[in-house]
């Protein structure tokens, strides 16, 4: 019921759909400043190279340029921060590696940014930007996490084999004992494929800069402004919170990938600032699916012991991640704590270990993307106790029922750090076998 004095539990009336229904709606394209230049990315068409040259001569004499941008030109500028970190299990912290605006003598995946032209019109932009002669040193990619992590060309020199982290929690050694001991163990290959987010809005971002006030603001395609102006603040353009204003109007889906700091609004907002006048940077469809993070990309082995009458009793997976080439804003965080404290799902299995290496490849940054880790390991998980229940002859529904969490038992601490206050899983399931007819179903 809800509460009358808090509103929580309340239905809250919607007050977007009028504009959104009758065309009103204001998204970042939207948005036009006075005086707006318009910037185009030359992006790299090879996974893995070194940049040995770059000649700009005939873009920066193009029609329409007012300004060509490459790493050299960007001292001072520091690169996109990764907001979460994480350690080994030997409590080293993880591989960091500088994520530059524009790249530094490499590129490290398709779509890395290697320049940016800003001229009075988008196509202008985009025609110089053809301009540009780029000679790359083709060197081998790395894309498949087991290659990577067995030998493969490292993707940045700091990280060993290719890892950021191995990352753990629970209790290995009691976990292995209990296996050891168990009737019967049931094992499971997982791949949970990479997938592109491919929202129906590209991502947007417009830089402006108030020369009087020097104060910054960034229009952008995001859903989260304050995670935005305290990183591209604090450690990218070193600019006052007080000084930089984050704007995020309507915004034309998300599903996590406009959650992050893309290199594109620091781009456009430290341009502005030095050109005196806005910038503006729309994103084309083919390029949002090689600089828009990614999401999933986990292979994964999964293990369950159980009794001959199938009672759970411990399980444990080791999850390769992929991280891409780059750390995105919560990248590290997406197969650990959103992951790894999900592999009890909705039983009482007594206890869990979870190992979960991430990978660097020559790929496009992998982060949240629909649910952000927890789809993964629930798919893993419930793969897991069909399976299991397959191996031992037993209902797929009671094998669940034997398991869950009994209504009575929460607060319920898990195995995996995470608390649960409520739940009454058997009502649920009656509810979606009710809901899908299964009684009479073969």
């Amino acid at each position: 019921m809800p509460d009358g004095n808090t509103g929580i539990g309340a239905a809250v009336k919607r007050k977007e759909d009028r504009r959104f229904l009758t065309g009103k709606g204001r998204f970042t394209d939207d948005i036009n400043r006075p005086n707006q230049t318009f910037a185009y990315f030359l992006r790299s068409s090879v996974a893995h190279a070194n940049i040995k040259g770059l000649d700009t001569s005939a873009a920066l004499t193009a029609e329409g340029v007012v300004a060509l941008y490459t790493n050299g030109d960007m001292e001072g500028v520091g690169g996109v921060p990764c907001g979460w970190g994480l350690t080994f299990q030997n409590g080293d912290p993880m591989v960091e590696p500088v994520h530059p605006i524009l790249a530094a003598g490499k590129v490290r995946h398709v779509g890395d940014p290697i320049a940016v032209v800003i001229a009075e019109t988008k196509k202008q932009a985009k025609a110089a930007a053809a301009l540009i002669k780029i000679d790359l040193e083709d060197l081998p990619a790395v894309v498949n996490m087991t290659n990577a992590v067995e030998g493969g060309t490292l993707v940045h020199e700091e990280a060993a084999n290719n890892i950021c982290y191995d990352w753990a929690i629970g209790d290995k050694d009691e976990v292995d004992k209990v296996f050891d001991g168990a009737d019967h163990v049931t094992s499971i290959d997982i791949i949970n494929n990479r997938l592109i987010p491919n929202a129906i809005e590209p991502r947007v971002a417009i830089g402006d800069y108030d020369a009087v006030s020097q104060k910054y603001t960034l229009y952008t395609t995001t859903q989260s402004p304050h995670v935005i102006r305290l990183l591209m603040g604090a450690f990218v353009l070193q600019i006052p919170e007080h000084k930089l204003r984050v704007v995020a109007p309507d915004v034309g889906g998300g599903f996590g990938s406009k959650t992050f700091h893309y290199a594109e609004e620091a781009m456009v907002t430290w341009a502005a600032g030095q050109l005196g006048r806005p910038v503006k940077w729309t994103a084309e469809r083919s390029e949002s699916f090689v600089s828009d993070a990614h999401g999933r990309d986990h292979v994964t082995t999964a293990e369950l012991a159980l009794s001959k009458d199938g009672k759970f009793l411990a399980l444990r997976e080791k999850t390769y991640a992929n991280m891409g080439a780059y750390l995105s804003t919560f990248g590290p965080a997406i197969p650990t704590y959103l992951h790894s404290t999900l592999m009890a799902g909705v039983y009482t299995t007594p206890l869990i270990y979870s190992n979960i290496i991430a990978v660097f490849t020559n790929t496009v940054a992998v982060d949240a993307y629909r649910g952000a880790g927890r789809p993964e390991a629930a798919y893993t998980l419930e793969r897991l106790v069909d399976r299991a229940a397959r191996e031992l002859g037993i209902d797929q529904v009671e094998i669940r029922r034997k398991n869950f969490i009994p209504p009575d038992a929460f607060p319920y601490q898990t195995p995996v750090a995470l608390e649960y206050d409520s739940g009454d899983y058997e009502a649920t399931l009656a509810s979606a076998l009710k809901g899908a007819e299964v009684d009479g179903f073969e």
